[in-house]
């Protein structure tokens, strides 16, 4: 075995002694670099829950070693093993794997002298961080490449029949386009060539030795590690062309059981993907919450992924409402908050309707202000019927460059795309954000929501946008909710698409807690209920419930000043009903006036002699 490269050394957690060993230059079955255990490096003595079913193969080894004396309990080191000799192991993370007791990512976690990850040592292509990746297999008739090939044989492979040979790692992207253009101009189209040279470059020039890479294959999700270099090599049927070598765990994880946001990219219709921004929750596949807490207090010096792996697990939770917010709403009962939390949270996008002045507008900036912490979680956009997917979304609008003064259209955010990357940024991504679409009924609700209205119903996708191209799924985190005003019989013509996304709260001045709320007002403010007694004898006149009167009208300081009441019913409710009996015939003054109401109002009957009619 050669060994021409430095020392690494490797800490046991908990500040525990140190492991010690070298990477060789011979390389295993599947291409990977071998890595040797040097003789006496203390090893962990127990292993991680998760270990045997997540690395059946390095806890086999383990095993084995132990059962053949080549692992022994530590003589210098109790409550420790170690390598009674040389423990040759087929990567740099399976030799991490058996010192830790746990999987692990030999190319960052052994380091030189000076600190330094073993992958520094190694010349490769891709820079930067560790990154996570979705490859797809490639659909051939009978066969599943997945399981036929990468799990078996330790791959991950691209298929890239018609690119010429010799294509050289770390290649730049204009490089790639020139080769893929002339290769394969008479086979694709352009849209698909684009596509490869991006499949191509992240293959060949942004994957590196230890990074993440997952795949699906009937109904699971595979996950592995990178551990060696790209090869281009010539493959039967042109399946397999760019290979890169994968030590793959032993479990394949059911993909209707994982997370959301992580359902959201591996919706992405593309053969490579970069998943970073999900690395956490594929991380955490198949380790239970006390396992990376125990992980995290005794990886050593860097437990950032044990925590980010927690944190990214935390699910959006709306606060519990409370009394004080009952009484601050004057909401008659607690438990109709709680329901709308509920329907938030089971649902994440919600209507309130009803007449007007039914306080549908001021209930959903309250209701999103307690729920998401604060107005800046908040963005109010107001619908109407030229609004469109350009003002909603994103769309070209034209735009002054500050330099130059010249004016060219260019891709501009919309509210809702604004408010996605807000709740989508790290550190936003468990603070509830809302979304409020006041008269949502207004505008032409496909032309506005576009693909979008996909998103609405099916959270755990993403959908290639209209303009930008972009993938784009809804952050877990962003709540929506509408208002509608029935009055207008504009709901009557809402489709049962849109029911389905959305659940309706009827706000009605029929049913609490709008149908008390102006008698709750009144007694806080410690006036008469006159008002209140008006508004339920005019209501009682009002067959049609859509068209009855909300109480918001009277919940105003100046409809309390002198004369305040009378011109509040003149200007503002006379009016409306006068728009609902039009051509009928109805006297509006006779039967809604004030005179004709206060004069029921006085009567034991409560009628006044005039019922509706």
């Amino acid at each position: 075995m050669s060994n021409t490269h430095p020392e690494f050394q490797l800490r046991l957690p908990d500040g525990g002694p140190v492991a010690r060993g070298r990477l060789l230059d011979e390389k295993g079955a599947n291409g990977s670099q071998k890595f040797v255990v040097q003789a006496g490096s203390p090893i962990r003595q127990d292993v991680v829950p998760s270990f045997e079913k997540r690395a059946v193969s390095a806890h086999r080894f383990r095993q084995e070693l132990i059962d053949d004396g080549l692992i022994v309990k530590s003589a210098a080191l109790p409550g420790y093993l170690e390598a009674a000799g040389d423990i040759p192991c087929g990567s740099p993370s399976a030799a991490a794997a058996i010192v830790l007791g746990r999987n692990s990512s030999g190319w960052k976690d052994w380091k030189s002298d000076s600190g330094h990850p073993l992958g520094d040592f190694v010349d490769q292509a891709g820079w930067g961080s560790s990154r996570t990746w979705l490859v797809r297999g490639p659909h051939m008739a009978g066969l599943d490449i997945v399981k036929g090939l990468w799990l078996s044989k330790g791959w991950v492979s691209l298929a890239a029949e018609r690119l010429r040979g010799g294509v050289e790692p770390g290649m730049s992207k204009n490089r790639l386009r020139s080769l893929v253009e002339e290769d394969y101009e008479s086979a694709v189209v352009y849209t698909q060539r684009s596509r490869l040279v991006d499949d191509f470059h992240f293959f060949l020039s942004r994957m590196k030795l230890g990074d993440t890479v997952c795949t699906t294959s009937n109904g699971l999700l595979y996950v592995g590690e990178i551990t060696g270099k790209v090869e281009q090599v010539v493959s039967e049927g042109g399946r397999s062309n760019l290979r890169r070598p994968v030590e793959w765990q032993s479990i394949g994880y059911p993909y209707d059981e994982l997370p959301e946001e992580l359902r959201q990219k591996l919706s992405i219709q593309r053969d490579v993907v970069d998943i970073t921004s999900v690395q956490a929750l594929v991380a955490g596949l198949g380790r239970s919450d006390e396992e990376l807490a125990d992980e995290a207090r005794n990886v050593g010096d860097d437990p950032s992924m044990e925590l980010a792996v927690l944190a990214a697990r935390r699910e959006v939770e709306l606060p519990e409402p409370t009394e004080e917010l009952a009484t601050k709403l004057l909401v008659n009962d607690v438990e109709w908050l709680r329901e709308i939390r509920n329907l938030l949270s089971d649902e994440r996008q919600l209507i309130f309707y009803g007449p007007p002045g039914t306080g549908k507008t001021y209930l959903a900036l309250e209701l999103a202000e307690f729920f998401g912490g604060g107005p800046e979680q908040i963005k109010l956009v107001q619908f109407h019927p030229s609004y469109a997917y350009e003002d909603f979304f994103e769309g070209f609008r034209p735009q002054e460059d500050p330099e130059t003064r010249e004016v060219a259209f260019r891709l501009t955010a919309g509210p809702l795309r604004e408010l996605a990357d807000l709740a989508s940024r790290e550190g936003n991504r468990h603070v509830p954000h809302f979304l409020l679409i006041d008269e949502i009924n207004r505008a032409n609700l496909a032309r506005v929501f576009g693909e979008l209205y996909f998103l609405l119903e099916y959270r755990n996708q993403s959908v290639r946008l209209t303009y930008s191209g972009d993938d784009f799924p809804l952050p877990p985190n962003l709540f929506v909710i509408g208002t509608m005003n029935t009055a207008d019989r504009s709901i009557a013509l809402v489709d049962a698409a849109m029911r389905r996304r959305f659940a309706f709260v009827e706000l009605s001045p029929r049913t609490e807690p709008t149908s008390g709320l102006l008698r709750r007002w009144l007694a806080r403010e410690e006036r008469d209920t006159e008002p209140a007694d008006l508004l339920d004898a005019l209501n009682s006149r009002i067959a049609d419930p859509d068209f009855r009167v909300g109480p918001s009208y009277l919940m105003k300081k100046g409809v309390y000043r002198e004369g305040g009441l009378e011109r509040t019913w003149r200007t503002k409710i006379l009016p409306l009903l006068e728009e609902h009996h039009y051509g009928e015939g109805v006297n509006i003054e006779q039967r809604y006036g004030l005179s004709s109401l206060r004069a029921a109002v006085a009567s034991p009957t409560g009628t006044g002699g005039l019922g509706p009619s």
